[in-house]
């Protein structure tokens, strides 16, 4: 991050690293363990502030002043998100969660069956946000409620995406809830970044909505699949 200008960027949507010493061949979710790519990496609990820090402070630099960030999160290090965010000098616009349709079974406490995401800009005054980009303002459900009030609630159900049969990568943000971010918050040709790009999903998600994109993955082959994915316009790869 530190090769991009300052105030830059216009948006960040990513999912770090969960420090919570996640099993990326786990065959959680009924997935084949043969179509998952190899070399996720994970943050040491007793470092992920420090982590967060280095990689959260680069990104208030190069946001414009205009911009915004969602930071998706298990809720294992949520404190060290929150706590950076106001160390850094962000201002958090809403605590959004995202309700998936199932969670991990567990025999001795609670199924976990969402995942937050921490909507934060740079400056409140000069945030941009469009409300009506999705639905207008007058609206309106079958029912007779509003269509634009509903989908800005700040819980989304939204499920997530399970590539059955096709090559992936551990874990992926859905196309659905990507787009929503990209309508909410940004315009055509504005530029996107992803710190953690693992399968490009924002990239690609990007690029199909018109904005342009940047990004890094150190995994190198996490970096040759998404590039792949962008190369060939396509979005997902069938695994041979």
């Amino acid at each position: 991050m530190k090769l991009i200008s300052k105030n830059k960027i216009d948006l960040v949507i990513t999912d770090p690293p969960f420090a919570i010493n996640f099993k990326a061949k786990k065959a959680n979710y009924n997935r084949t363990q043969s179509r998952v790519i190899e070399g996720y990496n994970e943050i040491l609990p007793e470092n992920y502030y420090d982590f967060t820090l280095q990689w959260m402070s680069e990104i208030f630099r190069i946001l414009k002043d205009s911009g915004s960030m969602y930071v998706f999160s298990g809720w294992n290090n949520l404190k060290d998100i929150l706590t950076v965010i106001d160390d850094v000098g962000f201002t958090v616009v809403n605590h959004i969660i995202w309700k998936y349709q199932f969670g991990v079974v567990t025999k001795n406490k609670y199924v976990t069956s969402h995942y937050h995401c921490l909507y934060v800009c740079k400056n409140p005054k000069k945030r941009k946000f469009y409300p009506f980009s999705r639905f207008s303002k007058n609206a309106k459900s079958d029912k007779g409620s509003s269509l634009h009030y509903k989908d800005k609630e700040d819980v989304w159900e939204i499920k997530r995406e399970y590539w059955t049969g096709e090559e992936k990568t551990p874990t992926k943000l859905p196309l659905e809830i990507i787009e929503k971010i990209l309508n909410y918050s940004s315009k055509k040709n504005d530029i996107i970044f992803d710190p953690f790009l693992g399968s490009g999903q924002v990239a690609v998600v990007s690029k199909m909505n018109e904005r342009q994109f940047c990004g890094f993955e150190i995994v190198s082959d996490y970096y040759k699949f998404a590039k792949k994915r962008l190369k060939n316009n396509i979005y997902r790869f069938k695994k041979n």
